[in-house]
């Protein structure tokens, strides 16, 4: 099983930390479908420092989320272990995580994210500054390099280990690619093969196949799950059921589809007011409709909800047609214990 530091996952399934996603609304439902390690989404270390209460609103951690891992960003020392100290002395999250690989201009200016996949040396300091300053486990998702001139993910992930990181998480694209073209796995086996902390392996892992298949080829120690969760916390679970039976569950109907998609939703609203929720909200219904047969025709009235019940209407209705039409699958359906 996956182990970083003291921290012991029941098994090698990790979520991915989204920005914009994975709130405690999500991350619970995908520790509910059985997910060993959820990340919350990136928090700014100057924003933690300074005391935003938005931001520290994103550092809340349901305990049954846990084991956690909270990520912070920042390129300037001094803030960055500060409130790496803050999240270790003021949070219940179990690992502290500081990206290494965000390719947005915003981070990138301040000299954070991807940036640090040019200098080694920084990553030794910054990475053994914070393991100094906290007692939880201290780990770093990275990405393979800049560009493909630029590729020192081994050298980087050494400099995790020798600044006393627990593990390291490895995205298998540069930051010239952002999201777009193919992670190269290749570069996760070179990690593996380099560092004796765990190794999590990161891209492109868009089936519980594709989860097994990266086992497989790099030795990793966890499959990091993003994208392939969005609207399909159902993902993760058939992952870990896949790898540890070699029994591939089915996919869930329509029914059990929307009823995760309002239970996310009620969530969504009780942490933040009705209006806020539910705006946020009509990415996620796109994205747990993505595939049903006849969503099309209720995404563009999805997109103009601003109330829960409205919302809700229009899902169960969805769902009532499917039904009259004959079709709704009838496979039988993963409930998670999400409820």
């Amino acid at each position: 099983m996956l182990k970083i530091g003291n921290i012991e996952m029941k098994n090698q399934v990790v979520l991915a930390p989204m920005a914009g996603v994975c709130n405690p609304a999500f991350r619970l439902i995908a520790k509910e479908f059985g997910t060993g390690l959820v990340c919350a989404e990136m928090v700014s270390g100057k924003a933690i420092v300074h005391g935003n209460q938005r931001t520290r609103e994103m550092l809340f951690v349901d305990e049954r989320e846990k084991p956690l891992s909270l990520q912070i960003w920042g390129g300037d020392r001094e803030s960055l272990v500060e409130a790496a100290r803050i999240v270790d002395k003021e949070t219940n999250a179990d690992i502290i995580d500081i990206n290494m690989g965000c390719p947005v201009p915003k981070v990138i200016k301040c000299d954070a994210g991807a940036r640090w996949l040019l200098d080694p040396n920084k990553i030794y300091e910054m990475v053994s500054a914070v393991v100094e300053a906290v007692e939880k486990p201290v780990t770093v998702k990275m990405r393979i390099g800049w560009d493909n001139e630029h590729i020192y993910v081994v050298e980087n992930a050494l400099a995790v280990e020798r600044a006393g990181g627990s593990a390291v998480s490895v995205h298998g694209r540069t930051r010239e690619q952002l999201y777009t073209g193919t992670a190269d796995w290749s570069h996760i086996k070179n990690v593996k093969d380099a560092v004796s902390i765990p190794v999590i392996g990161n891209g492109d892992v868009s089936s519980p196949e594709d989860a097994r298949r990266m086992l497989d080829e790099t030795g990793c120690d966890g499959v990091m799950i993003g994208r392939a969760a969005l609207g399909n916390p159902w993902m993760l679970y058939r992952t870990i059921q896949y790898l540890s039976s070699g029994q591939l569950p089915p996919d869930p109907n329509a029914e059990e589809k929307i009823r995760v998609a309002v239970l996310h939703m009620d969530r969504l609203i009780a942490l933040k007011n009705e209006t806020v929720a539910v705006r946020e909200m009509r990415k996620h219904l796109a994205w747990y409709l993505k595939g049903l047969k006849g969503s099309a025709r209720i995404k563009d009235v999805i997109m103009e909800g601003t109330k829960r019940d409205e919302m809700v209407g229009i899902l169960e209705s969805f769902v009532d047609q499917l039904k009259a039409e004959g079709n709704l699958e009838s496979e039988p359906v993963i409930t998670g214990n999400a409820s």
